[in-house]
Formats: C-alpha cells, structure tokens, sequence
C-alpha cells in the first residue's frame, strides 16, 4: 500500500478514486505519563513518554486508514492529512485523526 499526503504519485497513473476515508484514534496518558511530561516540563527537554503515545497514536490511525483502503480494494492512499488534537478536561487524551483518497493504481 502507497501512503502519501501528495495528491498524486509520480510515475503512477491513478486508475480510479474509490473515497475518501478516515480513521480516529483516541488514546489516553494516564497519570504516570502526566507526572512525567509535567517534570519535563518544570526542568525541560523533550518528554519522550508524550511522544511514544502520539506516536503510537499515529501508527494506530494509519494502521486502520490502510485497512479501510484495503477494504475498497485500494492499493493507495493520496493526499493523506494528520491532525492531532488533546481532549478532556485536564487534557490527557490524545487524539489523531487520519483522513486520505483511497485510489487503485494502473
């Protein structure tokens, strides 16, 4: 499966646009994560607990955007956009959004 957040890809000829598609992921830090990000942010630094959740948040959301695309008999996904947002009151909730065109490739 090609993944791109270009509209098109160089070389190929898109054959058929079969949708757009989406995928949501929420996932939550818990108060381990929150007290540690929070000491990083006292004494600073990167808080690499935070950025192992987004990451794992993002992987989670393309996971499941590939095998929506899959599911429409895709071979590729164009012009896909990430957006990452915190949720809930205190903010300890992740969520990334994850949106694309499935297309079948020539």
């Amino acid at each position: 499966m090609i993944v791109t957040t270009t509209n098109n890809i160089e070389g190929r000829t898109i054959d058929a646009y079969l949708g757009v598609i989406s995928s949501e992921v929420i996932i939550g830090a818990n108060i381990f994560k929150d007290i540690l990000g929070g000491l990083r942010d006292v004494f600073g630094g990167r808080s690499g607990t935070y950025e192992r959740v987004m990451e794992e948040a993002k992987e989670n959301a393309m996971r499941e955007l590939t095998d929506k695309a899959r599911a429409l008999g895709a071979n590729a996904i164009v012009g896909i956009d990430l957006d990452f947002e915190t949720i809930g009151g205190t903010g300890s909730m992740l969520m990334v959004s994850a949106s694309g065109t499935a297309v079948r490739l020539a």
